[in-house]
């Protein structure tokens, strides 16, 4: 059979997922053709005709999509700062918001100054945040926390990748990350705690995409969507070194009442709302300042602008 134009494929393409119901139909169909072909989805212009084979390979997984399945779950893959993840049923898919906090922190880290910082990711899913920061700081010693033995096993396949392209290992630790005896040996040496924490509260409505496919353990924060972060803090406070930061992430109606939950320690200083690129509240960071018995006897540290 003679080969086939690729723009026709990608018209039919995104008639299906519209009709679906996918929230994005023509990015998405751009997007898997572009994988399918293995060049970026801006280079699709350069390739008018493709074999019938390719035109049947993408057919069925446009048909996958327009199942609601997880784009990121039909391509493998799913990007992270600098590196992409491996990801897949029984991990939380990253999401392009939680960007944000990993810009954030490694603006952070270099305004920090200290070289070989600690770094701890709280519920790190398929390990997205830990992997991209030791990415960009080779330096860093980045831990790693998370509880579901599948979403675990997801990060150590991309940690395990990550090491052989080059990149500092990272330490994976599973665990709770409410758990106050979690990580004793990390007390008061942490320079900057970040976290994703199952946040949404219960009964929102979500994209089939999500609802269907994330595992609800990554989802979830109880009624409120704090259950996860309220003792979480608790935790935070003590791993984390005078002078550290914290980031967290949180549901878009909980800025404030994350904020407040910081603010309201006297270990914390400096607690700054950030709102994403649509200008809703995506994430809070904080400063660990010294108690008044910790001032008498603390030496000084490395300031850095959190703003």
């Amino acid at each position: 059979m003679s080969r086939q134009p690729l723009r026709l494929a990608i018209i039919e393409a995104v008639s299906v997922l519209e009709e679906a119901g996918v929230p994005s139909p023509r990015v998405d169909a751009e997007l898997l053709a572009a994988h399918l072909l293995g060049i970026e989805r801006t280079r699709l212009g350069l390739v008018p005709l493709v074999d019938p084979a390719m035109i049947d390979a993408y057919r069925a997984m446009i048909a996958q999509r327009a199942k609601r399945i997880p784009l990121q779950y039909i391509t493998g893959t799913s990007p992270m700062g600098a590196i992409d993840l491996a990801v897949g049923p029984g991990v939380f898919v990253p999401r392009p918001e939680t960007e944000l906090l990993l810009g954030w922190a490694l603006a952070f880290l270099e305004s920090y100054g200290r070289r070989n910082p600690v770094v701890l990711d709280l519920c790190t899913g398929s390990g997205a945040l830990a992997l991209a920061i030791a990415h960009a700081r080779p330096d860093a010693v980045v831990h790693a926390v998370e509880l579901e033995p599948k979403a675990l096993a997801w990060a150590r396949r991309n940690a395990e990748t990550r090491a052989r392209d080059g990149d500092t290992p990272i330490v994976l630790h599973q665990g709770d990350v409410t758990d106050r005896g979690l990580l004793a040996s990390l007390e008061g040496v942490v320079d900057v705690v970040v976290s994703n924490p199952p946040y949404i509260p219960e009964g929102a409505e979500l994209d089939p995409e999500v609802i269907d496919h994330d595992p609800h353990s990554a989802l979830f924060g109880g009624p409120d969507g704090l259950s996860v972060i309220k003792p979480m803090i608790s935790n935070v406070a003590r791993w984390l070194k005078i002078g550290g930061v914290v980031a967290i992430e949180h549901d878009d109606t909980n800025g404030a009442q994350v904020a407040s939950l910081l603010s309201q320690r006297r270990v914390f200083g400096d607690v700054v709302e950030h709102p994403d690129l649509a200008g809703k509240p995506r994430f809070v960071v904080a400063r660990r300042v010294p108690t008044e018995r910790e001032a008498s006897r603390a030496q000084p540290v490395p300031s850095a602008d959190i703003d």
